[in-house]
């Protein structure tokens, strides 16, 4: 049986894409926290700008998260969450960890997640713009 090459999140990378993030927050005026998980959710970097929201350092390792969890854009599950949706009472679920508006994206290699990058302190669109810096990066250099 051959053996199959996967993907795994580091230190360096995520570091390197916190960085990515930050960049495109400032060209949008934003002040923001980010962070990057590994494919079961588990933080490796994080970073928060001077001055970003004190809740910024719970949402965005959360974002990540549910990004992992439900391999899908945190933006994308707005819709599915509200009442009488198909995902109506998610957000309760997981003592309250998942979340559901912009800035959390899933990190794809193939069709595996291998992690994710979550920002908030910005409003949506600049949170979401933060997320998919990071992202086109990691795209960049995920064999």
């Amino acid at each position: 049986m051959g053996r199959v090459n996967r993907f795994e999140m580091d230190l360096d990378l995520a570091q390197r894409m916190c960085t990515e993030a930050i960049v495109a927050a400032t060209r949008k005026g934003a002040l923001v926290s980010v962070a990057v998980v590994d494919g079961g959710g588990h933080l490796v970097a994080f970073a928060r700008m001077d001055g970003a929201e004190i809740a910024g350092p719970v949402l965005a390792p959360d974002k990540a998260y549910t990004a992992v969890a439900h391999r899908i854009g945190t933006h994308e599950l707005t819709e599915l969450v509200a009442p009488g949706a198909d995902l109506a009472g998610m957000t309760s679920a997981d003592h309250g960890r998942f979340i559901a508006f912009a800035g959390g994206l899933p990190l794809w290699d193939g069709d595996r997640v291998v992690g994710g990058v979550g920002v908030s302190g910005g409003t949506g669109s600049q949170d979401q713009a933060a997320a998919q810096a990071a992202v086109t990066l990691f795209q960049s250099e995920c064999p």
